[in-house]
């Protein structure tokens, strides 16, 4: 017993002192581009969109729009937990471009108020 309590101490010693860090990837792989430019590539391909969201569409898809035109992107429901934005606020996607033979979509990874 005492040996999990102190695997438990220095456990919780450690994730306090991670309290100031930035998580996640910080390299390259994602960039940011145009709704334009994000049409063009290819499936799967990392992007970041910056833009409004201008309506909901129905079943977690909305209609994205910058100053080259506009997409949509399926945001799941979980990403908007402790979020909220209309279509006056600028916000950052992150996502990969799903594409299929009649189609591009934008599938939303994260999403962030600018």
């Amino acid at each position: 017993m005492k040996r999990i309590f102190c695997c438990c101490i220095v456990l919780a010693s450690a994730v306090a002192g991670l309290g100031a860090q930035e998580w996640g990837y910080r390299g390259p792989g994602a960039e940011a581009v145009t709704v334009e430019a994000a049409k063009q590539l290819r499936d799967d391909h990392p992007v970041i969109l910056r833009g409004r969201i201008e309506r909901f569409l129905g079943d977690e898809k909305y209609l994205f729009v910058d100053e080259t035109g506009s997409v949509v992107i399926e945001i799941d429901d979980r990403l908007w937990r402790g979020f909220s934005a209309d279509q006056n606020d600028v916000v950052e996607i992150t996502g990969s471009v799903d594409r299929d033979f009649s189609r591009v979509e934008i599938e939303a990874d994260s999403i962030r108020k600018l």
